[in-house]
């Protein structure tokens, strides 16, 4: 055990203390409520604190396959990850496994906690734990040079100790995650990108498409293409309405109408997406990281075999796609984790 759930108490804690917030106890971050996401039972814990400048929503998880759950659910899309690592021990094999996590599920940054340094007496060996998880860091392609490293006891912390290990390391791992984790980007931010749900002729006015607007902004004159199962199509956006409204634009989270020039009925379908030119390229395979549900949690009641033939969802449409397993791999249990290559078909 390497402190993870005490650390998150001693954050939540003394962010209370120090920049004002509510504390939550060990025992309420400890006892991970389960949630449903998707039909898909999680056991997280969530915490909310402030630093100076942020609010931030943390994620505490007691086991790994919860870490995966959770982001292949897309139930928390992660700006950045602390690794807690206890320096009494060094980096062990689920060290490993969190680094690799955040590399597959595209975790941009990670700050590391090295824990319990006031057990650790000689200043040499704390050179050499802090050492081995930056080379960790760097073998998964993660800046292990420039992560910042934070030594102290997430206990001390917790129980309210003022000295280095306390307290001070975690306003120390709270100004690391401030000034190391950059500024997400909104949704609003990022190139225009809507998802098909229904395709309607207007007698006189050519063909609308309609659909909640994911990122970005849509404009009336500007190009689009419409992308995905078909080749991709340029056209100009002649409209945008929202309850029967017209409107110059469409924005991030809003359902809207999208008039299209020149466009036949019969060329768009639900399924594809309407996005700006350029932005986004339409692939037939893939590599994923993958959680089969077990039959407690609504998912399959037998394995399956290399060539497995699924029904994968995107967006607004389903496609049947055919499975590699890795060299080796022969079937894959309910419940397991896999690594495997899809072509859609």
């Amino acid at each position: 055990d390497h402190g993870k759930t005490t650390l998150t108490a001693a954050i939540a804690t003394v962010c209370a203390k120090k920049f004002g917030g509510e504390a939550k106890d060990y025992a309420a971050i400890d006892s991970a409520p389960e949630e449903k996401a998707r039909g898909i039972t999680i056991n997280t814990s969530h915490v909310e604190y402030d630093s100076p400048t942020r609010h931030y929503a943390h994620v505490d998880c007691p086991g790994h396959a919860d870490y995966v759950k959770n982001m292949i659910t897309g139930a928390a899309q992660m700006d950045g990850a602390i690794l807690v690592c206890a320096a009494t021990d060094g980096p062990m094999p689920q060290t490993r496994e969190h680094i690799l996590l955040s590399r597959q599920v595209g975790v941009p940054y990670i700050v590391v906690f090295l824990n319990k340094c006031d057990l650790v007496d000689d200043e040499e060996l704390l050179e050499l734990v802090e050492m081995e998880v930056r080379e960790l860091l760097s073998t998964y392609d993660f800046p292990g040079d420039d992560t910042p490293v934070i030594r102290g006891s997430a206990l001390l912390a917790l129980n309210g100790d003022a000295s280095q290990y306390g307290e001070d390391a975690v306003v120390a791992l709270v100004e690391a995650l401030d000034t190391y984790i950059p500024e997400p980007e909104r949704a609003i931010d990022l190139p225009f990108l809507m998802p098909i749900e229904d395709v309607f002729s207007i007698s006189g006015r050519g063909t609308v498409v309609t659909g909640r607007v994911e990122t970005g902004i849509v404009k009336v004159g500007e190009e689009v293409e419409i992308v995905g199962i078909k080749d991709t199509v340029k056209t100009t956006v002649t409209g945008v309405e929202m309850f029967r409204k017209l409107l110059d634009e469409g924005r991030a989270g809003e359902n809207c109408g999208v008039l299209l020039r020149g466009t036949k009925r019969e060329d768009v379908q639900r399924g594809q997406v309407l996005a700006k030119p350029g932005a986004i390229k339409p692939h037939t395979k893939f590599d994923a990281e993958v959680y089969v549900l077990s039959k407690e949690e609504g998912g399959r009641h037998t394995p399956f075999l290399n060539g497995y033939r699924p029904q994968f969802y995107f967006r607004t449409t389903d496609v049947t796609g055919a499975i590699a397993l890795k060299e080796g791999v022969e079937m894959v249990m309910p419940g397991d984790n896999v690594e495997m290559s899809v072509e859609l078909i």
